[in-house]
């Protein structure tokens, strides 16, 4: 039986589908069977992200309205064999799906893959309350902004409400000389507020952009700052223990330098 892990947020716009889509590459690249599924209703964007969103034929309503089944809605990955993904509707009714239909649905799925990834869609509503239904863990991605970290407290509660206790915490597009300059929240910081384990740090990096829009992952850049810490993520999910990287020069020759002939 695989393990379900659903990524979360509470506020939109922080990298949470991103992140999805390069947990699941990142974990199908080792070897992972990786179900991703995209419980945004109406608002589907994992297909984008990861350069699918021609090929789909069926997608998660439709499983769960019993028009088909959950094999035949998925779509293979173009370059890992190992990786799928269950689409949202993008023009259905939000609250097609209830907590019970998902729980049923990842019950089914996690017997055929090693991981089920769940993208959830921002906010406390219904979609949410789908997406954690039948989570076994849970990972809970902001960004260093107040009102970010205000609503991964909030969505923390939720979380531990529900009795997913113990997320991790992904902290987005750090910029740490703006750390040092006292312009943003530091990863201490964070910590200190969300008291959850930090599982890891991902520099601001405009290859990510980049990646997002031909379709493509950021963590199969071997040269991406970004790509080398939702690897090191990866990782740590599947129980290794990896050091946080030091992102405290990030912007300097040496670092360039050092990326440029491949170490990190």
């Amino acid at each position: 039986m695989g393990e379900v892990i659903v990524i979360t947020s509470g506020k939109g716009g922080v990298g949470k589908t991103t992140t999805s889509a390069n947990l699941g590459a990142g974990l199908a690249s080792l070897g992972n069977r990786v179900c991703l599924i995209d419980a945004d209703i109406g608002l589907r964007n994992l297909d984008v992200v990861m350069g699918l969103e021609n090929r789909i034929v069926y997608d998660l309503v439709d499983v769960t309205g019993g028009n088909c089944s959950f094999r035949k809605a998925l779509i293979k990955d173009k370059r890992f064999e190992n990786l799928f993904l269950l689409p949202a509707a993008q023009t259905k009714d939000k609250t097609a799906v209830n907590p019970d239909q998902m729980r049923a649905l990842t019950e089914e799925i996690k017997g055929d893959f090693d991981y089920v990834i769940v993208d959830c869609p921002a906010g406390i509503e219904q979609g949410f309350r789908n997406a954690i239904a039948g989570a076994n863990q849970a990972i809970v991605v902001t960004t260093p902004e107040v009102s970010a970290v205000r609503d991964a407290d909030r969505i923390i509660g939720l979380l531990e409400k529900e009795d997913l206790r113990e997320p991790k915490l992904v902290v987005n597009r750090m910029r740490y000389q703006m750390v040092k300059h006292g312009d943003m929240m530091s990863i201490d910081d964070i910590i200190e507020i969300l008291a959850v384990d930090l599982i890891g740090v991902v520099p601001e990096d405009e290859q990510v952009v980049v990646s997002t829009n031909r379709g493509e992952m950021v963590v199969m850049n071997d040269s991406s700052r970004s790509g080398q810490a939702y690897r090191n993520i990866v990782r740590r999910i599947r129980g290794e223990e990896v050091p946080m990287m030091n992102l405290d020069d990030e912007s300097g020759f040496f670092s360039k330098l050092r990326r440029m002939i491949g170490l990190k």
